[in-house]
């Protein structure tokens, strides 16, 4: 393995009963560098680093870390050897403070008892160290999502993390949050911080990574110089075939069965929104954050409360005054929070 290698994929297979998720990919990571890792979904993105980090072991391969060779990882063993993945869920306890996240279950001590203080400015040094000011006090629920993914990064340094892995790092960001996250990510870089990136957004990958590897259908199709590179051919790579057209025509003509009117709906920052849904078709609605997409399916599902307007399904107005209404009329909600909205986690 090449001096400058710091992590080494070497034949991993990962098979799942009928289902192939990795087939022999080997890839190797440089020290210091930022190495994108994209694919389309199911292109074996998220096993590849489930076994980086131990979540799950290999079929068959090995893994190497400055040149330790592994059959499979636990998750102590990746941490151990350095490696730290910051996933697009936050491990954080938002009635903590950012302090008590950032060594939680690993509690500095005096004796028996907690030290806050010194857990506290060992925070600091980690802070002023990415010239963040995040004050070590506060809770976690009080500061902005973009904020609560720097005291994700902050707690992978308090490990000794010597590989970051940033799993769609900037999806729930917003534009000032990004430039700050990207000032971040180049600053772990000049201090020697080798860092796996993954991403769907081709201006960023392009942006930051000094190498691509490209993944599809389980299988590694080429590592590249960022540099040597352009975005068509990424894409060309990812799904096997050069796009002509990013967004192709489709045929828009509407089937015959009409499901659902929405009738100028009114409340909740909407106003005056109409459009109908018809059998068989996706629609989508697109608009800036607080444009109102978020709301209109909320009061569709229930949670929210419309001040005028008719929602008409399958010919007949529905009042779906609750999410309990509205599934009885055959409607279903995935929130945008996964975590927060859509699973009971207590």
């Amino acid at each position: 393995m090449e001096s400058s290698v710091i992590l080494q994929f070497d034949d991993i297979v990962k098979s799942y009963p009928g289902v192939v998720a990795l087939n022999h990919v080997t890839l190797d990571v440089r020290k210091g560098e930022i190495h994108a890792l994209v694919g389309e979904n199911g292109a074996g993105k998220s096993t590849l680093i489930k076994c980086c980090t131990g979540a799950v072991s290999p079929t068959s391969g090995t893994i190497s870390v400055n040149g330790k060779i592994f059959s499979s990882f636990t998750p102590k063993l990746s941490a151990e050897n350095g490696i730290v993945a910051i996933y697009q869920e936050f491990n954080l306890v938002g009635e903590m403070s950012v302090a008590e996240n950032i060594f939680l279950g690993r509690a500095i001590r005096k004796g028996i008892i907690v030290d806050k203080k010194a857990m506290h400015d060992k925070a600091q040094e980690i802070f002023d160290l990415l010239s963040l000011k995040i004050n070590p006090g506060e809770l976690v629920k009080n500061l902005t999502v973009g904020y609560q993914q720097l005291v994700e990064i902050a707690k992978a340094l308090s490990q000794n993390a010597r590989i970051l892995i940033m799993d769609e790092p900037t999806a729930p960001l917003t534009k000032k949050e990004v430039d700050i996250l990207f000032s971040i990510v180049e600053k772990l870089k000049e201090h020697g911080m080798t860092i796996i990136y993954i991403s769907h957004r081709m201006d960023e990958i392009f942006k930051l990574s000094d190498r691509i590897t490209i993944l599809r259908d389980g299988t590694k199709i080429k590592t590249i110089d960022t540099k040597d590179t352009n975005v068509d051919e990424i894409i060309k790579l990812m799904v096997g075939r050069a796009l002509n057209e990013k967004f192709p025509k489709r045929n828009t003509s509407p089937a015959a069965e009409e499901i659902i009117s929405v009738e100028h709906l009114c409340g909740n920052g909407l106003t005056d929104v109409s459009f109908k849904i018809y059998s068989g078709e996706i629609l989508g609605f697109a608009g800036l954050i607080g444009s109102g997409r978020t709301e209109t399916a909320q009061m569709l599902f229930g949670i929210k409360r419309k001040n005028s307007g008719r929602i008409v399904m399958n010919g007949k107005e529905i009042f779906p005054k609750s999410p309990r209404k509205a599934m009885e009329c055959g409607i279903a909600l995935v929130p945008e929070d996964r975590k927060q909205q859509g699973a009971l986690l207590g």
